[in-house]
């Protein structure tokens, strides 16, 4: 652990961004990703059309938009990522810093897999006709069927290329199948992208955004207009907006909402707390949180409006209602948009710019992930690191290298499944732990007095009574009841209709136990180090700032000595203070 001193000094030298439009710009393009396109039309198509938007929209107010401004403050005002955030905020849950890095190195090695099948399907739309448009292709089965159909015994010309021409896909997950040459090149590509998007830190990431956040708006307005012109498509956006309201009587779909709600702007990922950090001492906070939280979740409904005015038009090329429309989740984006371009006129235009605005998409929520790893690293052993690498630059390199590595097995024939096992117990296990215990932390143990007080030091107004009371009372209260949930509801990993088997499973909870298992490693830890009888380190456990001051004590286990701090020391010469120390403005 560094001294205080040393760490007040890297807080100084800490660069930001250049405008502060960028940072906006960044924690936008890190909401907004691949999920808006499709999970969010997904949850919709699932509990009833626009019925979905009345808890999604009463989440968004009641625990997006406050949890967010909680991370946002966090970050600014400690300057630090979310590893030393978290250890200054309550030392005994310092794990939920290590946590969040963990979670987000995890889901960038599999993120980037999507990212890979946009680039995939890129390239394959430069051709016509478009190699899903029909069954004449050597991959294609004897059941193949141009046209989208319910019946289990025949497959689209879509599906089919995603499966066995894209994925060549195995059985099941004990059959390893071969590595898959064309993915594995495109997966090194991904990667070289987001290094040279990044290799700079916030100084290069900064100037891609403008363009990754903003161009993916330019392709969903253009996909509307045209959508919104096809036969159907109005029975589609009827069923987007008109809501079945017996729907909203069952507890999943209010879980979902939540649930999305926290997926989507990321709390508890560290990706927004990260990019926070390099934020001017003094920069508005609020309205960042208001632009990022509700330029989201628009996102979410215009991409609403794109995919079911194309779901509307399908049902009309097939004379069955939208309701009875086969659809599932990621194949939502790689399966059914894909079949509705096919049947469009100049297919191919309108398939380059969906995977395009994918691929925009996918990028800069991928930055965010890898900038996690990157700062908390670097704020943790910066003079170990440069010594070693020599300059930031190549150890970004490392990081990128390591996290493609890590990413082979997806790439292989049985990709599809290690990816979505990966999924299953990242993005629906790990995060409502990571995320009830981050609230914890920072509203209850620092609490939201201290938190006020942080934002009034930087911006000169305290948070008005809504948000102290979200951060009090409502945020922890519903965050507990997502996770009890979640735990009630949950359901082995599968994919369509094949059922992980035990073992696979079990791989599973470990991939979970990756990122869960450092929150008490971390309490133990900082239990371990504290001086004094157990009751005191647990008094000093939840004491803020303990950690640093104790770093900065030279000898106190022999019970003190020179350099002896004004801090909640245990020993026999050493009082507990009556408050905390405050950290000096930047």
């Amino acid at each position: 652990m560094v001294t205080l001193g040393a760490d007040m000094e890297q807080q100084r030298d800490r660069p930001t961004w250049s405008r502060q439009i960028e940072f906006t710009l960044a924690g936008i393009g890190c909401a907004v990703g691949l999920g808006n396109v499709w999970r969010f039309p997904y949850l919709c198509y699932r509990s009833g059309g626009g019925a979905f938007l009345v808890p999604y929209l009463l989440m968004l107010f009641v625990l997006g938009i406050p949890l967010l401004y909680m991370e946002l403050t966090v970050g600014q005002y400690m300057r630090r990522g979310p590893v030393h955030a978290l250890a200054n905020v309550c030392p005994l849950l310092k794990g939920v810093g290590i946590a969040s890095v963990a979670i987000s190195f995890i889901m960038c090695t599999y993120y980037n897999i999507v990212i890979t099948w946009a680039l995939y399907y890129l390239f394959s739309s430069f051709q016509a006709p478009l190699p899903w448009q029909s069954c004449n292709n050597t991959w294609n089965t004897p059941n193949c069927t141009s046209h989208a159909t319910d019946s289990s015994f025949s497959s689209t010309a879509s599906q089919e290329f995603f499966k066995y021409k894209m994925l060549e896909q195995t059985s099941g997950i004990e059959e390893a199948g071969v590595l898959r040459w064309e993915l594995l090149l495109i997966l090194l590509l991904a990667w070289i992208l987001i290094y040279f998007c990044i290799f700079k830190g916030v100084k290069s990431t900064g100037k891609v955004v403008y363009f990754t956040a903003l161009f993916p708006y330019v392709i969903l307005i253009a996909l509307l207009v045209n959508n919104a012109q096809l036969p159907g498509a109005i029975d589609g956006i009827k069923f987007f907006i008109m809501p079945e309201w017996d729907k909203l009587l069952s507890v999943e779909v209010w879980v979902n909402a939540a649930a999305q709600i926290f997926n989507s702007i990321g709390i508890g990922f560290g990706s927004l707390l990260a990019m926070s950090s390099y934020n001017s001492f003094n920069n508005n906070i609020l309205k960042d949180t208001m632009t990022i939280a509700i330029i989201n979740s628009l996102t979410s409904i215009l991409a609403g409006f794109v995919i079911f005015s194309a779901f509307g038009y399908m049902s009309y090329l097939q004379g069955i209602p939208v309701s009875d429309l086969a659809v599932d989740g990621p194949g939502l984006v790689y399966v059914v948009y894909p079949q509705a371009f096919a049947n469009m006129p100049v297919p191919q235009l309108w398939a380059v710019m969906f995977f395009f605005m994918l691929l925009c998409l996918g990028l800069d929520s991928e930055f965010a992930m890898v900038e996690v790893m990157v700062t908390s690293l670097m704020d943790e052993f910066y003079s170990h690191l440069i010594k070693f690498f020599k300059r930031k630059e190549l150890f970004v390199l490392a990081v990128c290298s390591a996290a493609f590595l890590l990413g082979i097995p997806c790439v292989m024939q049985v990709g599809i499944y290690v990816f979505q096992l990966m999924d299953h117990y990242t993005a629906i296990v790990s995060i409502m732990f990571l995320a009830f215990f981050e609230v914890v932390a920072i509203c209850w143990s620092y609490g939201v007095t201290r938190l006020s007080d942080n934002l009034k030091e930087m911006t000169g107004k305290r948070p008005n009574i809504y948000f102290r009371l979200c951060w009090l009372i409502v945020a922890p209260g519903l965050v507990a009841v997502i996770l009890i949930f979640s735990i009630i509801q949950f359901k082995p990993a599968r994919y369509e209709h094949y059922v992980f088997p035990p073992w696979a499973q079990g791989v599973g909870w470990v991939i979970a136990m990756g990122s869960i298992i450092w929150i008490p490693l971390g309490a133990v830890h900082t239990l371990w180090v504290l001086p004094g009888s157990l009751m005191q380190k647990l008094k000093l456990s939840v004491t803020p700032y303990t950690l640093n001051e104790i770093s900065k004590m030279p000898y106190y286990e022999r019970g003190g000595g020179a350099g002896r701090p004004d801090i909640a020391v245990i020993s026999s010469n050493i009082h507990l203070p009556e408050k905390p120390p405050t950290q000096t403005n930047m």
